[in-house]
């Protein structure tokens, strides 16, 4: 018997039993409610002065780390050892600096990580703020190894220790006080002081704002509508959960096959949409395509009872069934970004599962489906966490949108925290502006029963890769979808590292095409052509040839230099059948950019 008949059969023998369907949610307040809602009453009020960090966590994974760091005499010697020997190339490295008639400048005692530009500029390496900041440094560089290779203890904790040194070691750097900052020292005798006392006025009005919830005074330089989500197109669906925007045509001819966009839930869709030169969107439709792309609803408290299945119900087979009805096509592209990825994949394997054949390639941007090596946003997930997070939810029926974005943006404290402080408060600079970052600060909310079976179902137990996820109530596997993937992972990506994303590999049993570009989560994704910088790899696997493990493969598959869109497009082209007549306009219920980007 075929795998696609063995498929059908045991579809028939659950259609012809009492089967139930449906994934069963365990909520924390079952059981004992009374109880339990005194607990999640005290944990959430708890998480409301933790920003939702887990106090038991943090101590599990400190304790695990000192248990074995005593147990541990050898890494004591050797980091005793450490210590002495960074005190003596500090030592050495300030009897240069002290010693005049040396030509040049002294040779540093430890050179900064690539990415770390705090101590780059020429005050720097003025007496005595070099030696402050080579000090530093080689501190920095003593944690690092003090919190890391400990034998005995667990990945995660570790990972969860480094993590948390990192974090405040780069609250204390040498550049974000005053006294220790020779930059800021040179702009307060410049401005005779005045760069301190606005940068304090900016901070107050910050401040009161994140307590008031009151937006900003003047207009955002950018904006949906005005110089955002400009493509021109229609919204022909609404419901509860999604607009569905369908892009007017750009060219005479078109693709037979449309393409379905699925964005993440987590921001507002016009990441793919953003200014008229960096739009993928407005590329796509350029290049023939007929575009149609969800705009996800903000949930609010009445939408806690939200779960992933209504999200791929409501959101990605709604959209896919008024795609078929309206412009009558048999064959649909889709993409799916981020969290839109991974629940493409989900729908993907459930409609090959059903024998719904409909799709004809599936494009996952930055998505992962495998969650062993999710990067470091697993460290805000592990079982208590998930607990502590849910009670949080509990209490409001959804995950705040500052929650998640304090928690991106420590993943990169250094230039979302910390540099953005140094510029506005300290020296008085303007906030830098872009579309990008506009878009970053959208975020929306997200429903609790959703995302708490989102971080249990993927992240905590993989449920998907290891073929136990269940959608309309019965198991489904990545290795049924038959259609032709197109992934794309980003070098740099902090939310959903290429090698996680490239672990795709191993769960399709169709053609897999791979491609690896610059850049990070967003800004790799959002990489229009004539930008100077980008590179990419791409190479197809296919489902007879040997697999190739991801070290490997970026080893050995050639470098192009540009942007990856035209490989994508090129890949897409082949898959979106002859050019033809656009298809009949559908229903219009609005302009694009919709209602829902608009929701606070």
């Amino acid at each position: 018997m075929t795998r696609r008949s063995l498929s059908a059969s045991c579809s028939l023998q659950r259609q012809g039993s009492a089967w139930q369907g449906g994934q069963a949610h365990s909520y924390p307040e079952s059981g004992n409610e009374n109880a339990a809602a005194a607990d999640l009453l005290l944990n959430a009020a708890l998480a409301r002065w933790t920003a939702s960090v887990s106090p038991a966590a943090m101590a599990v994974a400190y304790a695990d780390w000192l248990c074995h760091l005593a147990l541990s005499p050898s890494k004591q010697q050797h980091l005793l050892l450490q210590a002495a020997d960074s005190g003596q190339r500090w030592l050495h490295y300030v009897e240069q600096a002290l010693r005049p008639g040396l030509p040049g400048e002294p040779q540093p005692a430890i050179e900064p990580l690539a990415q770390d530009r705090r101590f780059e500029e020429a005050p720097w390496q003025r007496w005595p703020f070099n030696a402050i900041s080579q000090g530093f440094l080689l501190q920095q560089q003593w944690w690092h190894r003090a919190t890391s290779g400990v034998r005995g203890v667990s990945r995660h904790h570790g990972e969860v220790v480094t993590f948390t040194v990192r974090q405040m070691l780069d609250w204390l750097a040498p550049s974000n006080f005053i006294a220790t900052n020779p930059v800021v020292l040179d702009a307060v005798l410049q401005s005779g002081g005045a760069c301190l006392l606005n940068g304090a006025q900016k901070a107050a009005a910050d401040i009161w704002r994140g307590i008031t919830g009151a937006g900003a005074d003047a207009p955002p330089a950018y904006a949906p509508g005005r110089n955002l989500a400009l493509t021109p197109g229609t919204v022909v669906l609404r419901n509860h959960l999604i607009e569905l925007i369908r892009y007017a045509p750009a060219t005479p001819k078109v693709h037979a096959a449309p393409l379905l966009i699925v964005p993440a839930w987590i921001m507002k869709y016009y990441i793919l949409d953003l200014s008229p030169h960096n739009s993928l969107v407005r590329y796509l439709v350029e290049q023939g395509h007929t575009v149609y792309i969800i705009s996800w609803r903000n949930p609010d408290a009445e939408d806690r009872e939200l779960s992933m299945e209504d999200y791929r119900q409501q959101g990605v087979m709604a959209a896919l069934d008024a795609i078929t009805a309206q412009s009558g096509a048999r064959r649909i592209n889709a993409a799916g970004y981020c969290l839109g990825g991974t629940l493409l994949a989900i729908t993907a394997a459930a409609m090959a599962r059903d024998g719904d054949t409909r799709l004809a390639s599936v494009t996952l941007l930055a998505a992962q489906v495998d969650f062993t090596e999710p990067g470091e946003l697993s460290l805000f997930v592990d079982e208590s966490e998930v607990s502590f997070l849910e009670a949080g939810m509990w209490e409001r029926g959804y995950l705040d949108t500052r929650q998640m974005a304090g928690a991106f943006q420590l993943l990169r404290s250094n230039d979302l925290i910390w540099s953005r402080r140094l510029r506005e408060y300290l020296l008085n600079l303007p906030a830098v502006d872009s579309d990008l970052m506009a878009w970053n600060a959208d975020a929306t909310r997200m429903p609790y029963r959703m995302h708490s079976e989102y971080l249990r179902n993927l992240f905590l137990r993989n449920d998907l890769a290891n073929g136990r996820y269940q959608a309309g109530g019965r198991a489904v596997a990545l290795t049924d979808i038959e259609t032709p993937f197109f992934a794309v992972g980003t070098l740099s990506d902090h939310v959903a590292p290429w090698r996680s994303v490239y672990k795709l590999l191993l769960l399709a049993d169709a053609d897999v095409t791979f491609l690896l570009t610059s850049g990070g989560h967003n800004a790799g994704v959002v990489s229009p052509p004539g930008e100077t910088g980008r590179v990419y790899q791409i190479a197809t696997h296919h489902e007879d040839t040997a697999y190739i493990d991801p070290d490997s493969w970026h080893a050995c598959v050639e470098q192009h230099e540009g942007s990856w869109w035209p490989a994508w497009a090129e890949w897409l082209a082949r898959l979106a059948g002859p050019l033809g007549d656009p298809p009949p306009p559908g229903p219009v219920l609005g302009e694009a950019p919709g209602t829902y980007i608009f929701q606070r």
